[in-house]
């Protein structure tokens, strides 16, 4: 016969074999995020091919421990494309701008596609993961982080960090709830020269940096005069409808073709027809 103590401690082993079932679950997982106290500052998290620390109450965070990745297959895809086209050379460098904590950046290096990986990220909250990423999966030999925004000149901007998404902070305000903090700002330019990197070794850039994408473009000319592969993140609802015409008119000046990428798969078009129109799309400018 059982005794009260043994019962309880029977049914408190059978309570949590059925909890940690439902939490290996998408939705149990979802949950479990999402109920977490604001004093658990970050997680890390078995990805399966490697490790992720994350703030659990950041979007990107969230949308990790859920799914085990953040647009993984955005890199993929992307990648797919380049060699698919030719655009691909071996032993280059790809330059990443908006590094965030790291997701895009230990992808492209456990992809092996690149020799090199010049991440910047200007937002320190997300530059100390994005160290600790990079670190812990192995990538230090390969990757050099570079802790400021890229802009026209060197100095300090304003920088805004939004509260609910680390992803979202920009030298643009998006809410009155974000934090204004001040940044160093450098030319690209100047950051590839001081990582020892000739414009012509870059075979790749990756830009996602929330509204401020004209104004790194700028600090950049001599690889878009290279006509070096860029796939970006659009924002006409960042630049304005007048704002985002006058954008496209200057990415056509380096550019010709580029791929618009939407659900339903990616849409070849002349950069000077990029839509003006739509809140956001992630883009390809072809060489």
């Amino acid at each position: 016969m059982l005794t009260a103590k043994r019962l309880k401690r029977r049914i408190r082993k059978m309570r949590n074999r059925l909890a940690r079932r439902f939490f290996e679950t998408r939705y149990g997982r979802e949950l479990l995020v999402n109920a977490l106290p604001s004093r658990v500052l970050a997680i890390t998290a078995d990805c399966g091919d490697h490790v992720m620390t994350f703030s659990p109450h950041d979007y990107i965070g969230r949308k990790i421990f859920r799914k085990g990745h953040f647009e993984r297959d955005h890199v993929d895809r992307l990648l797919a494309i380049l060699k698919e086209r030719g655009l691909w050379r071996e032993g280059t460098t790809l330059l990443e701008l908006g590094g965030n904590i790291g997701t895009q950046t230990v992808y492209f290096g456990l992809s092996k596609a690149y020799a090199r990986i010049v991440s910047i990220e200007p937002d320190p909250r997300n530059f100390e993961l994005l160290q600790t990423n990079v670190a812990r999966n192995g990538l230090g030999a390969m990757v050099t982080l570079v802790n400021c925004a890229a802009g026209e000149s060197e100095g300090e901007i304003a920088f805004f960090q939004h509260q609910d998404n680390h992803g979202k902070s920009s030298a643009l305000r998006q809410s009155p709830s974000d934090r204004e903090i001040s940044v160093p700002v450098r030319p690209v330019s100047a950051i590839l020269s001081a990582a020892d990197m000739e414009p012509r070794s870059i075979g790749l850039v990756w830009m996602d940096i929330e509204g401020y994408e004209p104004v790194a473009c700028r600090s950049m000319e001599a690889l878009m005069a290279l006509r070096v592969p860029l796939y970006m993140e659009f924002s006409p609802s960042f630049y304005g409808k007048e704002g985002s015409a006058e954008f496209v008119r200057y990415l056509a000046g380096f550019y010709t073709d580029c791929l618009v990428f939407s659900d339903d798969g990616p849409v070849a078009l002349k950069v000077a027809r990029m839509p003006v129109d739509q809140v956001q799309y992630d883009v390809l400018l072809l060489p």
